[in-house]
């Protein structure tokens, strides 16, 4: 059996109870939407009359009927971040095309969608990952008004696409299918605005020519282009089935995005219960879909936030997913791809190699990814080889044969850039850790220094700045970062100081229970750490100048303290007070700290929900 097998087999087995409980629920609400037409018909006449009180004339009549379906659009539309702008026109859109095929589209609601770009570093980071569970719960609310037969979820970035699609399948008896809005076009080299990073973090340039350089890679609607969390969720999408073949990388604003989307709303309305080919979401989104994107996850050395997201969204179909899967995946799953920050291409780049209908080709092709799965396209993954063309005004799809157009992007697996996936799993006396490998060189794999312990970034930045850092090897510890201690907000703030001392041939690495975001560099880094230091994890009890030895390669992470010394140690800092957590929003958020679970189980504020849902079906 292969590995993709053995793992797929333990998930299912160890998943069984929770998955059972989950799919009955989503049999019995799929079988009384079977019998009784649009959802809408089950309200009493004043429930129904609020649904489309602000409805056009045509729509109210065929919202008063019972042959029409009902199409919830759920938006994370917003104009100040480029990713979500291109949303604004696209009710209108999705409306239009849904009342072709023969059904009513409304807004049924929106989510936040806040920009880890905006707010890095800054205390605004420290709501970014509850984001994802507000946004999981506002999809809730804006489904739970039972007017709709199917779902059309609009976004894009971190936490807004795993928020929407939790809060999907908590309504699993819908068809949910995710509309992108594409990347936006390439603008200043990566390379060129990693090293103008690295010399405004040395000093050696001014703020608005650091500007001009972020201005010019930020440049226009559309995601931003390089490989971040962003553009894995739209990846993970695809290979999960839940977009359109070949939606995913179609810049904004071009005929063949428009032409998409139409069709975007075309489909759902076939998956309805009263369609051609009824498909919900909590069918879609199993077992075999998830391990399919774990691996594309790893082929592609996607986000490190994903080992959080895939398994808060598993969780969120009965399906338990853990840390050692991704580790045993990592292990036979080739890296095909090098993209920034794992090398200098951006997704356009990518699109232009063969993108995504060569990527799962391959991976098909050597039995890394399941083929007989649901999606939105219809049964089989093979239907993902083809690419959307546009013809007459709409799209039409053609297979590609061709391999990668450039094997400096992308790659097919007879030939990867490394034999392994992009981000391994370290585990030691100081717990365990994600570690993203794929653009860490061969050599900085393996660090073994003295441990500079902060409890706060701003305090390593500080020091940075001081020149306290200059000329020493030393691991930068930076604790009281996870779920319940603040947010676990991303620390990539972090890397372009630290890549300036690794450029200078110091010996540095980073261990921390925050996260380091989609966009982790070069630098060595165990991240994710759990158990975290709030609660009661040996991170807590790391002092300066205990050796710290980190092995990417050999998925190690060891405080070389003695066991006896450690146990005679106290917890020293700690995560803020009630009182100082507050600004910017946080402390209304303080309710979210003691009840997140733990990194390991996706940092999620649903983990006892789900817990005790499956418990309940044992």
């Amino acid at each position: 059996m292969s590995r993709i097998a053995e793992v797929t087999e333990r998930i299912l087995a160890r998943s069984a109870a929770g998955r059972a409980a989950y799919l009955d629920r989503v049999s019995r609400d799929a079988d009384a939407a079977a019998e009784r037409g649009p959802a809408r018909t089950a309200l009493g006449c004043a429930n129904l009359a609020h649904g489309f009180a602000a409805c056009g004339p045509a729509d109210k009549l065929d919202l008063r009927g019972a042959a029409k379906p009902g199409v919830a659009i759920v938006t994370s539309y917003n104009d100040m971040l480029s990713a979500h702008q291109p949303y604004e026109t696209y009710p209108a859109v999705l409306k239009a095309a849904a009342r072709e095929a023969g059904a009513v589209a409304q807004v049924a609601g929106g989510v936040p969608a806040m920009c880890d770009g905006i707010t890095q570093g800054r205390a605004g980071m420290e709501l970014s990952l509850y984001s994802r569970d507000v946004i999981a719960m506002s999809t809730a609310i804006a489904l739970s008004h039972d007017m709709f037969d199917a779902a059309l979820l609009l976004g894009v970035c971190d936490k807004i696409v795993p928020g929407l699609l939790i809060g999907a399948l908590r309504f699993g008896h819908l068809p949910a299918l995710l509309v992108p809005a594409g990347p936006m076009t390439s603008g200043l080299p990566n390379k060129v605005k990693a090293r103008s990073r690295q010399l405004f973090a040395e000093g050696r340039i001014g703020r608005a020519e650091m500007l001009d350089a972020e201005a010019q890679s930020y440049h226009s609607p559309g995601t931003c282009t390089f490989y971040g969390t962003a553009n894995s969720n739209q990846v993970l999408m695809e290979v999960m089935g839940l977009h359109l073949p070949g939606a995913t990388f179609v810049n904004p604003h071009t005929e063949l995005r428009a032409a998409l989307t139409k069709a975007a709303a075309r489909r759902v309305v076939e998956l309805t219960a009263h369609g051609r080919e009824y498909t919900p979401v909590g069918r879609l989104v199993d077992e075999k879909a998830i391990v399919n994107a774990v691996v594309a996850l790893l082929a592609t050395g996607g986000s490190t936030n994903h080992t959080l997201h895939l398994i808060a969204i598993a969780a969120a179909a009965g399906i338990e997913l853990t840390w050692d899967d991704f580790a045993d995946l990592s292990a036979v799953v080739p890296l095909l791809t090098r993209m920034y920050p794992n090398g200098q291409a951006d997704v356009n780049h990518f699109q232009a190699a063969g993108g995504m209908q060569v990527l799962i080709g391959e991976l098909l092709d050597a039995g890394l990814l399941h083929g007989d799965v649901l999606t939105v396209a219809g049964r089989g993954l093979d239907l993902y080889r083809s690419a959307p063309e546009l013809k007459d005004g709409g799209p039409v799809w053609r297979e590609r044969a061709e391999p990668s157009s450039d094997t400096e992007v992308l790659r097919g697996v007879a030939e990867p850039f490394s034999a392994d996936g992009g981000i391994h799993m370290l585990s030691g006396n100081l717990g365990r850790a994600v570690s993203k490998v794929s653009a860490v060189k061969p050599e900085h794999l393996v660090v073994e220094a003295p441990a500079r312990v902060f409890d706060d970034q701003a305090e390593l930045l500080a020091a940075f700045e001081a020149g306290e850092l200059d000329g020493l090897d030393f691991v930068a510890v930076i604790r009281y970062q996870g779920p319940s201690a603040n947010g676990m907000p991303e620390l990539h703030k972090l890397t372009p100081p630290l890549a300036v001392l690794l450029d200078r041939g110091q010996r540095v690495a980073i261990v921390t229970d925050g996260r380091m975001s989609g966009a982790s560099g070069k630098v060595p880094a165990a991240i994710h750490l759990s158990p975290e230091a709030a609660r009661g994890g040996a991170l807590a009890l790391v002092r300066d100048g205990d050796l710290i030895r980190l092995d990417g390669a050999a998925g190690t992470l060891d405080l070389l303290v003695p066991e006896s010394e450690l146990a005679e140690r106290t917890p020293s800092g700690a995560p803020p007070a009630r009182g100082a957590w507050s600004g910017t929003g946080r402390e209304l958020f303080e309710v979210f700290r003691p009840g997140v679970g733990p990194a390991e189980r996706g940092a999620s504020v649903f983990d006892s929900v789900f817990t005790a849902s499956a418990g309940q079906a044992e």
